[in-house]
């Protein structure tokens, strides 16, 4: 079953996006490059709980 995560930008700490992921396939947390619109640039954005 999927589960709801919000992904947060790892410099302004401004939760910028929503996904889902299987928590029984994917264990850690996920950590993607997208654009942050506060800092306005590409930056890491980790999963939050």
């Amino acid at each position: 079953m999927r589960e709801k995560i919000q992904l947060q930008c790892g410099e302004c700490k401004h939760r910028n996006y929503s996904s889902t992921k299987n928590k029984k396939t994917v264990t850690e947390r996920l950590e993607l490059r997208k654009f942050c619109r506060s800092c306005r640039k590409y930056t890491t954005h980790k999963e939050v709980r």
